[in-house]
């Protein structure tokens, strides 16, 4: 009797246990599918690979094309599929209760547990703000962020860095373009560096050379006035980076049996995984090194304003608001993983986005000569003829048509494509009631597109931003966030921006080399400009 039941599971056909277990997958699969509450319209999912193939095979992985083909097709309302169910809101009423600003609205969470497994497996999650879903430690880390971001002293930082590695890249475009026999460029990968260099500067005070590193690409003979070892490695910091924060996308859409198994999908998490043990370390020997620092500087000497040396004396006798009778553990000073995760999250929220649009704004300007009229106008009469002291704080309060140049750039092509939220209790959303853990996808491109609320939503007009008290419709203009979650960061960009157009303009004209050409960009998790080719030259 025995002898014939291992005799059985010799002859047994594995490749048909593999074929059941894939058929009982696959009923399951649409049985959960075609039971699900509240049924929306929507693309048609796939097992293991979700609406997968209607985002690469029909839309080229382009998320923002994906989303905006599926609104027209199936309305203000609608569900898509990666890795878990997805529903999208399109209008801004859907999204006033998630987008409260109370500090009594529950709706901090992004994403259900579901979602949050690739990133655990990262090891993000729970980290700094961006991917902190626990309230207490989320408010805790934001308190330190914003009251860095905030303070006066980072304000005039930024204006200094601003002006002072634009000088630096002007003199790599000067030896480039302006001198040379060439005037025609990339202005995106041009855009990417200076940011770059400009975020990390500000947020670690250490330079970073990723400019230098460009320029010693392109430059034939004369090279950058740095060591070739300092600069490669501050471009590899910098190319880690990037790779985090496109590839870490992965770790929610793509499914982890595709991730686990399939050869493509973990060579790729793999290489993401090592990768981001690399960044983790290079912050923290920075962390290490700005400690010892400030250990042997004296206390009555200053140190610098920026945001890594205002984090690490935040709440120590260093601070200037350093209280020693106060006795809250809430208010103690952060932990190195603590301050690590929230300069991280700084650096990469706050360079490929202000990059992509100050390029948005180059392609814009170019396409609508009287705006850049109007630009240039005010420009000129902020600084007169002076076409190199550095800008001041003064310089971009008085910008303001410019200011609204940035807001109409983001508004009718927004960087950030969607936010994110997940009901962490029972809802009433969009008019249907949805159970704890729905993942709730908010589409920006569609509210700021909308007439119900933006008149002639597809004209370009900055003129918009300047009529006295005229503000957007509750929940309608989103380019950074909304209710708690808000970006805290935005104050920094639109300086940051703002400066970097009048120091642009107020010297050259730039312009499109093919004013024909669409807009070469990929979305993902954020809508990034590819290549803008622009050729440049001295106004008159």
């Amino acid at each position: 009797m025995i002898s014939k039941l291992f005799n059985s599971f010799e002859n047994f056909d594995y490749l048909s246990l593999v074929w059941i277990t894939l058929i009982f997958y696959v009923t399951y699969y649409y049985f959960k599918y075609y039971s699900r509450i509240n049924p929306l319209p929507g693309p048609f999912p796939f097992p293991f690979f979700g609406n997968l193939p209607q985002l690469y095979i029909g839309h080229g992985g382009n998320l923002t094309k994906f989303y905006n083909f599926n609104h027209k097709k199936y309305g203000d309302l609608f569900e898509t599929y990666f890795g878990t169910r997805n529903i999208i809101l399109n209008r801004s009423e859907y999204v006033e209760k998630l987008l409260s600003a109370s500090t009594k609205n529950p709706f901090i969470t992004l994403l259900s547990e579901d979602n949050t497994k690739g990133f655990h497996e990262l090891g993000i999650m729970g980290t700094g703000l961006l991917l902190n879903q626990e309230y207490k430690s989320w408010r805790y880390n934001r308190h330190f962020f914003t009251q860095a971001i905030l303070s006066p002293k980072f304000t005039h930082e930024a204006t200094y860095w601003t002006s002072k590695l634009f000088n630096e890249l002007e003199s790599y475009w000067d030896k480039l373009y302006i001198s040379g026999d060439k005037n025609v460029f990339d202005f995106s990968t041009w855009s990417n560096q200076f940011t770059n260099d400009m975020i990390i500067s500000l947020l670690t005070g250490e330079r970073s050379y990723t400019m230098a590193g460009y320029f010693n690409e392109l430059s034939d003979n004369e090279k950058a006035e740095r060591s070739s070892a300092l600069i490669d490695e501050t471009v590899k910091f910098v190319h880690a980076i990037r790779k985090h924060l496109l590839g870490s996308l992965m770790f929610q859409m793509v499914s982890p049996f595709l991730r686990h198994y399939f050869p493509y999908f973990k060579n790729k998490s793999d290489d993401i995984k090592q990768n981001l043990k690399y960044l983790n370390q290079k912050f923290d020997s920075i962390i290490k090194k700005r400690r010892q620092e400030i250990e042997n500087t004296p206390l009555d000497k200053p140190l610098s304003n920026d945001m890594l040396t205002s984090v690490i004396i935040a709440n120590t006798p260093r601070d200037v608001n350093y209280d020693k009778n106060v006795n809250d553990k809430a208010l103690r000073p952060m932990t190195d993983v603590e301050i690590r995760g929230i300069i991280f999250d700084g650096i990469t929220a706050g360079t490929d986005t202000t990059a992509n649009m100050i390029s948005y704004v180059i392609y814009y300007l170019a396409l609508n000569p009287d705006v850049k009229k109007k630009m240039f106008d005010e420009i000129d009469r902020v600084f007169k003829d002076d076409k190199t002291r550095p800008i001041t704080e003064n310089d971009y309060n008085n910008l303001k048509y410019c200011e609204a140049i940035v807001k109409e750039v983001s508004r009718i092509f927004s960087v950030v494509n969607r936010l994110r939220r997940c009901l962490e209790r029972p809802q009433e959303i969009a008019g249907y009631q949805w159970p704890a853990n729905t993942n709730i996808r908010i589409n920006i491109y569609a509210i700021h597109h909308n007439s119900d609320y933006w008149e002639e939503p597809e004209k370009f007009n900055p003129d918009r931003w300047m009529v006295e008290g005229n503000e957007p419709k509750k929940n309608s203009f989103l380019t950074f966030g909304g209710g708690l979650r808000i970006c805290p960061g935005r104050k920094l960009a639109m300086i940051e921006l703002v400066c970097l157009m009048a120091l642009l303009f107020r010297k050259y004209e730039i312009d499109l080399v093919n004013k024909e050409a669409p807009l070469n960009t990929v979305s993902s998790l954020i809508t990034a400009c590819t290549e803008l080719l622009v050729e440049i030259r001295l106004r008159n």
